[in-house]
This record gives C-alpha cells, sequence and structure tokens, in this order.
C-alpha cells in the first residue's frame, strides 16, 4: 500500500478540496445569468437556475446593478431616473456615454426649473403676505375710526321750521265760497238778505 510522505496526506486533501471548490465556483458561474443580454433576460435566468430563494434575490440584485435600462414593449429600451422621476429613451440595456451627458443636462435643467419654481413661490407667499398686512391695517384704521365717532358727543336737536306759516285766517266770504243752485229755497233767501242789506246801506249813504 502506498503511504504518503509527511505531510503529503495532508497536502493532497487540501488539493482535491481546492479542486473542488473551483469546479463548484466554475459550476455556479455556468448557472448564473453572466450571458445575459438584458435586465429581463438575467431576471429569467435567475429565476430558473437559483436554486433558493435567497439566492435568486442575490441574483435579482446582481441583474439590477448590472443592466440600467429596462427593454420596452416596442423595442429599445428606457432608462427611469429618480432624480428627475422620468424617463429617457436608450439605444441599448445601459445608457451610452453621451446618453448619459444627455440626461445630465437634462437634470440640471431640471434643478433650474425646480429654483424658478422655488423662487416664484417664496415672492408670491411674500407678496400675499404683504397684502393681508395691508388689509388688516385699513381694517384696524376703520374700526378706530368707528370708535372715534361713536365717542364724539351728540348735538342739540335739530328744530325744522315750515317756510310758508299763515299769521292768521283770512276770512271766508260765505257768499262767495258757498256755491247757490238755482231756484233753491237757501239760494233764494241769500239773495234776498243781500238785496236788503245793499237797500239800507244805499239809503244810510243818502241821507243829508
Amino acid at each position: 500500500m502506498y503511504r504518503f510522505p509527511s505531510g503529503g496526506a495532508k497536502a493532497y486533501i487540501a488539493a482535491l478540496i481546492l479542486l473542488a471548490l473551483v469546479v463548484s465556483w466554475l459550476g455556479f458561474l455556468g448557472s448564473s445569468p453572466q450571458l445575459a443580454r438584458d435586465f429581463e433576460e438575467c431576471v429569467e435566468q435567475a429565476q430558473a437556475k437559483a436554486p433558493s430563494t435567497d439566492g435568486r434575490g442575490a441574483l435579482m440584485t446582481e441583474c439590477n446593478a448590472r443592466f440600467a435600462g429596462r427593454r420596452k414593449a416596442g423595442g429599445g429600451y428606457t432608462y427611469y431616473d429618480f432624480m428627475q422621476n422620468r424617463s429617457f429613451d436608450i439605444a441599448g440595456p445601459n445608457p451610452t456615454a453621451e446618453e448619459r451627458k444627455q440626461i445630465d443636462r437634462e437634470y440640471m435643467s431640471f434643478l433650474d426649473a425646480q429654483r424658478r419654481e422655488a423662487v416664484s413661490a417664496e415672492l408670491a407667499r411674500k407678496q400675499n403676505e404683504r397684502l393681508q398686512a395691508e388689509f388688516e391695517r385699513k381694517q384696524n384704521e376703520q374700526l378706530q375710526a368707528d370708535r372715534e365717532s361713536v365717542r364724539q358727543p351728540v348735538g342739540p336737536p335739530m328744530v325744522l321750521t315750515p317756510r310758508n306759516t299763515p299769521s292768521a285766517k283770512q276770512p271766508v266770504d260765505r257768499s262767495k265760497s258757498t256755491p247757490c243752485e238755482d231756484g233753491s229755497l237757501t239760494c233764494n233767501w241769500a239773495k234776498l238778505s243781500a238785496v236788503v242789506r245793499n237797500a239800507f246801506a244805499s239809503s244810510s249813504k243818502t241821507k243829508p
């Protein structure tokens, strides 16, 4: 029987273990989604070859790190930038250097627009505060004026005098004001009385 020299058995066992680890690692590489073309294919391989849920989660994380783009239904890829909350169309599964520059330029424009909106909102808020303060000031002035007018003393009562007031009642000529109907007893009596008075008046004037 062959015997290993001193320490040879341990070295042989270590070599076998190392060989087994290399074979296992190569097998794992063959089973991992290293040759996937894009994110969707990488996910399909991970779901098909992962031995456990934990292993599948690790492979999904790797797929997400390798591929930034997502496949579109009509062809091509899209890249979602969470900083701008918008998507960009890209040619491949990952943005190219030029596409990265374009996305960065769009992000700078996005920040500038956000800054302008913030400045406009601040100006509008200050304007509203000034208008509100001016409105309250005018209300306080009006209230103070109303209080001052209430505190002023009340003057004497106003006497209203009519413009045309008759000084004395004028005598009323009943003979002129009272209508007389022809043929009535009252009218004939009035006429007779007037004739008698006139006769006496004329006779008294003719006496020496």
